[in-house]
């Protein structure tokens, strides 16, 4: 469980190599692993959830072409699955009712002061664009969830921190979020660390770029353009200079 989203940066640590892993989204051709998708976001629901917030996705957003693209039906049964604040009614009252497709991702916590107090003083912070947020985008984010060892000799740890190499500092009061058979994934996939990583990694990618999948089709198709252009250009100027070789 995520404990604590917010990490402690104490000094510049030592450039380190993040762990290396095939992300199917990479490159022109790039897709996201619609499985892997809907696998990372039962990790995000199972365990990152209680403590972080994706306050720029709404349920809807997961049925979308691009995304984890679960049918509606399943959707609305997972929205229904939350409880929303919602009011005032006629009474002037506020009401909690079953989530909607339209509706916002439910936050863990009403406010800053609550997520606060609930984790020792620090904020867990935004999983939207997480991603993006940080140098080194999802390798860092993988490294990380997979980076959690034992303080070599001499480093001193305060209550509640914890040692991770791909860390900052390599203090972090987030603790250790993923062991294997953390979760039992419907499709039957092995939840292994380094699985559940990198499904809860390529969920927070597509979280932090929901149109990459367009942007990539839309760059080749621009890339095709520029290749007939050039290609007609070609032609078009070497038959009007051999007219003009033809009459000198």
């Amino acid at each position: 469980m995520f404990l604590v989203g917010i990490c402690l940066s104490v000094g510049a640590a030592e450039k380190v190599d993040y762990i290396k892993t095939d992300w199917s989204f990479k490159g022109l051709f790039g897709k996201f692993d619609r499985a892997s998708l809907q696998r990372g976001y039962q990790v995000y629901t199972e365990v990152c959830a209680s403590c972080h917030s994706m306050k720029y996705l709404s349920y809807r957003n997961l049925s979308e072409k691009g995304g984890p693209e679960f049918s509606e039906a399943e959707v609305k049964a997972i929205a229904a699955a939350f409880e929303i604040t919602d009011g005032p009614n006629e009474d002037g009252e506020m009401f909690t009712r079953p989530a909607k497709l339209s509706d916002k991702f439910v936050k863990p916590y009403e406010n800053v002061k609550a997520a606060q107090a609930a984790n020792g003083g620090a904020y867990p912070p935004d999983m939207s664009v997480l991603v993006k947020a940080r140098g080194g985008g999802v390798d860092y984010i993988y490294s990380l969830l997979l980076g959690y060892e034992d303080a070599p000799s001499g480093v001193n740890l305060d209550d509640g921190v914890h040692y991770n190499k791909y860390m900052y500092g390599n203090k972090i009061k987030m603790a250790k979020p993923l062991s294997d058979g953390l979760v039992e994934y419907s499709d039957g996939t092995i939840a292994s660390e380094a699985q559940m990583a990198k499904d809860v990694t390529t969920f927070l990618m597509w979280a932090a770029e929901p149109h990459l999948e367009t942007r990539h089709q839309m760059g080749f198709k621009v890339i095709v353009y520029l290749i007939i252009l050039t290609i007609l250009v070609y032609f078009s100027m070497k038959k009007i200079w051999s007219r003009v070789e033809s009459e000198v």
